[in-house]
């Protein structure tokens, strides 16, 4: 142990400055998001928010009839604006980006699984077992995929209801 760090009474150790960072932080997104719910229309929602140590802050936003740039970049400047009259960082030493998801990744919001109803899914469950199909419906418990097993005259087609609670991660197949 080092002489300084010995030599202190109890109780008035350092804390980490992680711990710092992530009040901070947790401060910070929960004033970014106040702000942030009166600029979302009807059918733009919030998907993720995340912010860096280096307040990076990156909000994902999805919406039920598409998220076009135009929708972001409103967003992003309006937000961004409100931020630096509200002083969420003082010194004005934050980036802001704005964007959906995008393509590859996972569904995480209800919401999500519920605009792409009727799209090719992949699900992978919680012991890793995976299932390809078109999502049928969502339910507040579970989905429904339409499974095809099989190719050609062997071709089979199924239903399966797969509980939420089984699902590790679900994400939207691009076909060409």
């Amino acid at each position: 142990m080092q002489p300084e760090i010995r030599n202190r009474k109890k109780g008035t150790g350092l804390f980490p400055s992680a711990f710092y960072q992530t009040q901070q932080s947790m401060t910070a997104l929960e004033q970014v998001q106040k702000i942030l719910e009166p600029l979302l229309t009807e059918d733009v929602f919030l998907v993720e928010m995340k912010v860096k140590p280096t307040n990076n802050i990156k909000i994902y936003l999805d919406a039920d009839s598409g998220l076009g740039i135009d929708k972001c970049i409103k967003i992003n400047r309006a937000l961004y604006r409100q931020m630096e009259e509200q002083g969420i960082y003082p010194d004005g030493d934050f980036s802001l980006e704005v964007s959906s998801p995008g393509l590859g990744e996972p569904l995480k919001q209800h919401r999500q699984y519920l605009k792409n109803k009727g799209r090719e899914v992949e699900v992978v469950g919680n012991e890793n077992e995976k299932w390809e199909g078109k999502l049928l419906d969502v339910t507040e418990d579970s989905i429904s995929l339409e499974i095809t097993e099989g190719k050609g005259k062997k071709a089979v087609t199924k239903q399966v209801a797969i509980p939420f609670s089984n699902i590790k991660q679900t994400k939207v197949l691009i076909k060409f």
